[in-house]
């Protein structure tokens, strides 16, 4: 099965288990380049989307092994986002997403939730709590 065709390389499922893919989505550049670098630095490839609709596309075209998605983004909120590709997925079994925000306001955490994400993090990011994350949903760290 192809999960990814990028500059002409098929990707088979068996390199995503060897090479897992993050898609981050984040409108902030300077918390992007961290995340990804922390992410390639485990040995992940990745994705990368400056708003939701962006991420919503990438989501669609290559199945990421995880997503880290801002909640508030332009164009299309994180959380819209999350529910349009939580519809994509339909029955399939379903990409863990880790909801990351700056607006950590009465009942965000139970909406992020509700429309599919796996876990809720408040910015600024502990690395720590976000390394327990990603153990809880069986991510190397």
């Amino acid at each position: 099965m192809v999960i990814a065709e990028e500059s002409g390389l098929m990707f088979t499922s068996a390199a995503a288990i060897l090479y897992p893919t993050v898609l981050v989505a984040e409108d902030s550049q300077d918390t992007r380049r961290m995340l990804k670098r922390a992410f390639e630095l485990k040995g992940y490839r990745v994705f990368e989307a400056e708003d939701g609709q962006q991420a919503l596309d990438v989501a669609r075209r290559y199945r990421p092994s995880l997503m880290v998605i801002d909640l508030n983004m332009p164009v299309l909120d994180g959380l819209e986002a999350v529910k349009n590709f939580r519809q994509l997925e339909g029955d399939r079994e379903h990409v863990p997403i880790i909801a990351i925000t700056a607006y950590d306001v009465y009942g965000m955490e139970e909406a992020a939730l509700e429309v599919g994400c796996n876990v809720y993090l408040s910015k600024p990011l502990d690395l720590e709590e976000f390394d327990r994350a990603l153990k809880s949903l069986g991510f190397i760290v």
